[in-house]
């Protein structure tokens, strides 16, 4: 999740733990806590598609963050043990950091979580910025602030109210899970291929759907408050990778994307994709691996990440649109883009 996010989730995962000791520095304390784990960003691997693949990784680490909690929690309560106890300490600090890397794993882009076992974990319930998620958290701020006696319980109430929108994330999820599968069957394909779902920007009403056939791909549209639960699918080709020798950071990232993967020629580069995240052209992840040369052979390079595609936030409107039920726009928005 963004990092705002992150940190008002921490700052109100630690009032509530502090209970009565909830004050300002607690807060701010549990707000730097709340975005550490993040701090792998500043890592610089071997190229742009490895930076993207070990994000997440070991900062995210379930085994990892209990034993920081209990480093940090020694440190701070060698400071504090007039008024705090290890104990109170440890959960405090450890909490923090779990519900992070937790919360992590509820969007589309896939957390280590047991690293350094080999995995990715991605409920793809939520997406990575979500209003509905972050504001109770946002507003109990400054509502525990000014009403000190209160402040634990205004950051339970918070995390209550954001913990069942969570909730209520993977049961519309499970709805439109349903509706592929129903889909898949209705229009004569195995309804047991390959699924990625995850919800478009800022909601959990409109979701977009990337299915794998083959040599091709499936991409839809599904609102919650559609009226007909059928999805039309745009069908597009997933391209092939074209040389005989496949490089590491190819390897790592159709591992890291779960095999959802789109490779194409454009501007005399070879170009991979991540399908999971963005939509239609308008993808987040796309590397340009190799440069065409003399003789018409490809030469291989340091991927580079290429930037989005202009235009997307014109679809924002239509999206809205989309996400109310209209799905007679479904084809514009995933044939047009």
């Amino acid at each position: 999740m963004d990092s705002l996010t992150q940190a008002v989730l921490g700052a109100t995962v630690a009032g509530a733990v502090a209970g009565k000791q909830c004050n300002a520095k607690v807060l701010l304390a549990g707000a730097a806590l709340g975005t550490l784990p993040d701090l792998d960003v500043l890592i610089s691997y071997s190229d742009p598609v490895m930076d993207m693949v070990k994000h997440r990784g070991f900062s995210h680490s379930l085994f990892v963050l209990f034993g920081l909690s209990l480093v940090i929690a020694k440190i701070a309560h060698h400071f504090l043990k007039a008024s705090w106890s290890f104990k109170r300490l440890f959960a405090l600090v450890g909490l923090v950091l779990i519900t992070h890397t937790l919360l992590d794993a509820f969007t589309s882009y896939g957390t280590q979580l047991l690293w350094p076992l080999p995995g990715y974990f991605a409920v793809s319930s939520i997406f990575i910025i979500d209003p509905a998620y972050t504001l109770p958290l946002l507003l109990a701020i400054p509502f525990a602030l000014f009403n000190r006696p209160k402040a634990a319980r205004y950051c339970n109430v918070a995390l209550s109210v954001s913990s069942l929108y969570l909730l209520w994330s993977v049961v519309a999820l499970s709805v439109v899970e349903g509706r592929v599968q129903q889909s898949l069957v209705d229009s004569g394909r195995d309804r047991d291929l390959p699924v990625f779902i995850s919800p478009t920007p800022f909601n959990t009403i409109l979701w977009r759907v990337v299915v794998l056939d083959g040599d091709n791909y499936l991409e839809g549209l599904s609102s919650v408050l559609d009226k007909s639960p059928t999805i039309a699918f745009i069908e597009r080709e997933r391209g092939t990778w074209p040389l005989a020798d496949e490089p590491q950071s190819l390897l790592a990232q159709r591992n890291f994307a779960g095999g959802f993967v789109r490779y194409r020629e454009q501007d005399q580069q070879l170009i991979v994709s991540d399908l999971r995240m963005g939509m239609a052209d308008f993808l987040a992840f796309q590397f340009s691996y190799a440069q065409l040369g003399e003789g018409n052979q490809w030469d291989l390079q340091i991927p580079e990440q290429l930037g989005r595609k202009p235009g997307a936030e014109l679809y924002l409107p239509k999206l809205f649109l989309r996400m109310m039920g209209d799905q007679e726009i479904d084809a514009n928005l995933c044939r047009g883009c």
